[in-house]
């Protein structure tokens, strides 16, 4: 807790003052689960018995089963002769690796071949196995290191897996569970960070001792040749290919805060540091450049915050402190690079300008980059599914509120639509609006409004608004057929705002609300609530809002701040008590870049304003809440979610509580759970705003 001085801070409750539910922050305590259990045991008839639940389960469970769904592929091996898949549906609830060819992916009933069930290695192994991705080894991908959540934890064990064989390899590399950072260096050596034991995890539950690890070596004899400190995030290392899969360089990752990372390259055998700016970031290597974005002015280079730009790689390496850098892309005041990948030959950049998307091709030439704008749908969010590393082939996604998504495969030419998913449901008579309010400071505040065209302005319509607000993370316009078929169609207006935290104007946007400027971020979802009153889009009995995560911090700050703009808040797998975040759990303790440490009484000064927990205050009118968490979310801990519920309620507030017990920060492990979630949170908006 912080120190004696900081308990008269504003907003914060004695720091001496005890927590009569701190217990809850026991994750797997027998007390904390029966306490969930009860809660669930309450809750849940409530909202599965309202009439219209098993109408909205029966719906979600449609759409996020359905078979009609494209299956976003991603290209592997050499050449174009496999695409890979990680699928699930009705069938497969936990999910199957598959492939097929790029000829058979072109058609309507690609031709799949299974790789792993994970279905039927769950059964097989008694384990609640969640599918946490691949790392396959160039430039063949046969051999791949997966990763296995057992119900949903970023925690993971990772195997070898033969993928021509469909195997895993007996005798392969098999790492036990835990929160490990590893990478392929060739066939028989792989890179390996994770909990080698007292002293070699970070306070943010991170690993920061790098090891090399060969084949048939025992894992607890690995020598470490990098070594970070408990006060950084975590370490890792990886290797930059060419496209024949041959090591050009291999680096080493310090991320000293969630923003800030070291770059180190191994020249002659050692580690040495790179002069990159801290807040900055590798993203590509093409045509013997490396391709780096800066969230920060780089001085010396006389580069801006924002930019991208290239590095000739042997010039570094030959001479770290003498390599040039040069400028391939600024964006404006109003764009933001999203992404950054390459093909063989060709550098891949997703820019969004004010919150609408545009893919461009940059290719380095004797003077300098060319670029071209591929030509994919207008008025929609673009994303870079899959490229080429052999060649340079693009697979991009497309998408709107209204308009489902369609897939572009790019190769040199003109795109071409290789697939498009079904409607989820009846758009023909709904629009979409993008609107500016003014926040407290006066910064403008975009966000987008879909609704039927026949509304009527009077305050009278049933509206959610969606933010997230932090981490740089932007929240694009995207075709969701829950949101659509379980509240669009049913007369309901649904917002995302697109407020400061997040990374839709780039890094800036993302600055401007950290730390002792968080209130800014929390202003501008108010700005956004009195915007659609203002315009009589909706009313404070009408107005509900739901976020998750970061987003459920948020939530918490709008009910204790503004319960007079909402009638509905779904809080979901939510930060709420910021005095303890960083010694609760989960990866707390990574996140105070963003927010400060709570622990720390300079900066509970400004946290104590707005931590939720602690201004919950007796007497107010708080408008039901809806709260959901899961046992197994080892990002951010249950115990927030929990000690929000039994707070409240001691105060005599009405709470809605729903604990699942697997699934981790997504709140659900498979699909049926997924359906439900959705359903549940859909009934309560249902009970609140269209009664």
């Amino acid at each position: 807790m912080p120190a004696a001085n900081a308990q008269n801070a504003p907003g914060g409750p004695s720091a001496t003052q005890a927590d009569p539910f701190q217990w809850l922050e026991e994750v797997e305590s027998e007390k904390a689960l029966g306490w969930a259990r009860d809660q669930n045991a309450r809750s849940l008839p409530v909202l599965q018995g309202d009439a219209r639940y098993r109408g909205l389960f029966d719906n979600a469970l449609k759409i996020v089963t359905a078979q009609d769904r494209i299956p976003i592929a991603g290209f592997a091996g050499r050449g174009d002769a496999q695409l890979r898949n990680y699928w699930q549906d009705k069938d497969h609830v936990r999910g199957i690796w598959r492939r097929t060819t790029l000829e058979s992916y072109r058609t309507a009933e690609p031709a799949w071949e299974t790789i792993l069930d994970l279905d039927a290695l769950s059964k097989a192994e008694g384990k609640n196995w969640v599918w946490k991705g691949s790392n396959c080894l160039p430039p063949d991908d046969r051999y791949c290191l997966v990763s296995l959540s057992d119900g949903g934890k970023d925690a993971v064990t990772v195997r070898e897996y033969d993928t021509d064989e469909k195997k895993f390899v007996e005798g392969g590399f098999v790492a036990p569970e835990g929160k490990q950072n590893i990478s392929w260096l060739d066939k028989d050596t792989l890179m390996i960070a994770r909990d080698w034991g007292p002293g070699t995890m970070t306070r943010s539950s991170y690993p920061f001792v790098l090891g090399l690890w060969k084949r048939g070596q025992a894992l607890e004899t690995v020598k470490e040749f990098f070594r970070g400190t408990e006060d950084d995030i975590s370490v890792s290392g990886y290797a930059l290919r060419d496209p024949d899969g041959k090591i050009e360089a291999v680096f080493i990752n310090r991320a000293v805060s969630f923003f800030e990372s070291e770059t180190y390259a191994l020249i002659g055998g050692k580690p040495v540091k790179l002069p990159f700016p801290l807040k900055s970031s590798v993203q590509s290597l093409v045509e013997g450049r490396l391709v780096l974005t800066l969230d920060e002015d780089w001085t010396a280079q006389g580069l801006k915050q924002g930019d991208l730009v290239a590095l000739d790689l042997k010039a570094l390496l030959a001479d770290p402190a003498g390599a040039k850098a040069e400028l391939i892309l600024r964006p404006t005041a109003r764009q933001a690079i999203e992404s950054v990948t390459n093909t063989a030959h060709t550098l891949v950049v997703e820019l969004t300008d004010n919150v609408t998307g545009a893919i461009y091709a940059y290719r380095p030439g004797a003077k300098g980059w060319t670029r071209e704008k591929l030509d994919l749908p207008a008025n929609s969010s673009l994303g870079i599914a899959s490229v080429q590393s052999q060649g340079d082939q693009v697979l991009v996604t497309a998408a709107n509120f209204l308009n489902p998504t369609t897939l572009w495969l790019a190769d040199g030419g003109k795109p071409e639509q290789i697939k498009a998913a079904p409607a989820k449901f009846d758009a023909s008579n709904m629009v979409i609006e993008q609107h500016e309010a003014t926040s407290k400071d006066g910064t403008k505040i975009p966000y987008f409004v879909v609704h039927g065209k026949d509304i009527k302005l009077d305050g009278s319509n049933p509206t959610l608004q969606y933010a997230y607000g932090g981490f740089q993370v932007s929240m694009n316009p995207s075709y969701s057929g829950s949101i659509g078929k379980l509240w669009l169609e049913r007369g309901g207006v649904y917002v995302l705002a697109n407020i400061r935290g997040g990374g839709e104007f780039g890094p800036a946007w993302h600055q401007a609300g950290l730390k002792e400027n968080r209130q800014r971020v929390y202003d501008d979802f108010f700005a956004v609530s009195e915007d659609l009153i203002a315009r009589k889009i909706t009313s404070p009995r009408r107005l509900g809002i739901m976020g998750g995560s970061n987003g459920g911090l948020l939530m918490g700050v709008a009910l204790t701040q503004r319960p007079d703009l909402y009638n509905a808040v779904v809080i979901q797998v939510p930060l709420f008590d910021m005095q303890r975040y960083t010694v609760m759990g989960g990866a707390g303790a990574s996140w105070a870049g963003e927010y400060g440490d709570g622990t720390d009484p300079k900066d509970w000064s400004y946290i104590g304003k707005y931590s939720p927990y602690q201004n919950i205050r007796p007497g107010m009118k708080y408008p039901e809440v809806y709260i959901e968490t899961s046992t197994k979310d080892d990002r951010v801990a249950p115990g927030h979610a929990r000690k929000a519920a039994a707070k409240l309620e001691s105060l005599g507030y009405p709470v809605l509580y729903y604990e699942n017990i697997d699934g981790g920060h997504a709140a659900s492990a498979n699909l049926n759970e997924t359906a439900m979630r959705v359903a549940l949170e859909y009934s309560y908006l249902s009970r609140r705003l269209m009664d």
